[in-house]
């Protein structure tokens, strides 16, 4: 935000965006869709990897969007490889087979060649500027809602609720949770792009189980099923991670106390299933001055 901030808080706006994308598009898998999924990293590395080889060879803000639409087209495809076998998994069994999709999804990446390996890669042309990835991140909030809010969102919520009952009634459930199941790798493929476009240096180990937690983390904290949880969450750990960065390796400490505590209090998350809506919130403030 180059004149009306510094760089230290134009990044942590940024990444507090780029999280967003990501934990929207995961809670939609396991907050709408009832889906547990963690794998999520290694979509949003596809989109990464994509957004790093072309705008190296391509140099331009037409070939920085040109890898948004192929890292899309590669994760999606990758989502349907991964979904079609997996959905039909539930519970903790799901959450493994996913979480070894994107294991095999880093491994790869760490050995081919055209990615650099375990070196990963550098100098990566900066075309994801702050505008760019606060309007990727309207974008994919309001087609992830308005996809909620859809045909399409209330079937995947009654799979959510009662699967057998959705079946019993005639809906496809593989087939809607698969849809679930893609919009969200398509979104993190989005952020990926943005992620490596924005920091301009990227590695396999930065795609690995423990990022797809830290995005799982952020929904859970949010409220499982709340898009405005995501948000809420989203800013909180992230102010929280830029005020703790000068307590060296105590901030881990304190950050984890501090995700305890809430959890604590909070069980089902900051907002739970509620959304925060300007009409509730007007609401609320004319309650509370009467």
């Amino acid at each position: 935000m180059v004149g009306l901030v510094d760089s230290f808080i134009e990044n942590m706006f940024v990444m507090i965006w780029i999280n967003i994308i990501l934990a929207t598009g995961l809670n939609l898998i396991i907050g709408f869709a009832g889906q547990f999924s963690l794998g999520h990293a290694g979509f949003m590395a596809i989109g990464a990897y994509t957004t790093a080889i072309i705008t190296q060879k391509a140099v331009s803000i037409g070939g920085f969007y040109v890898s948004f639409i192929v890292g899309m087209i590669i994760a999606v495809i990758a989502a349907l490889l991964v979904g079609i076998p997996t959905l039909r998994l539930r519970g903790d069994y799901l959450a493994i087979a996913t979480m070894g999709a994107a294991e095999i999804i880093r491994i790869i990446i760490n050995n081919m060649k055209i990615t650099n390996g375990p070196a990963g890669m550098f100098n990566i042309p900066q075309f994801a500027t702050w505008p760019i990835v606060y309007v990727m991140m309207c974008i994919t909030t309001i087609v992830t809602v308005n996809f909620i809010n859809s045909r399409g969102g209330r079937v995947i919520k009654s799979v959510r609720e009662d699967e057998i009952a959705a079946e019993a009634m005639g809906i496809n459930t593989t087939k809607w949770k698969l849809a679930a199941f893609v919009l969200g790798a398509a979104t993190a493929a989005i952020a990926g792009s943005l992620h490596a476009s924005y920091l301009q240096t990227i590695a396999p180990n930065d795609f690995g189980i423990m990022e797809s937690i830290s995005i799982l983390i952020i929904v859970v904290l949010g409220g499982v099923g709340s898009v405005t949880g995501t948000f809420v969450a989203a800013v909180v750990l992230g102010v929280l991670d830029t005020v703790l960065q000068d307590f060296g390796t105590l901030r881990m400490v304190i950050y984890a106390a501090a995700l305890i505590l809430i959890m604590v209090f909070k069980p089902s998350g900051l907002l739970g299933t509620r959304e925060i809506s300007i009409r509730r919130l007007f609401s609320y403030i004319k309650r509370r001055s009467v």
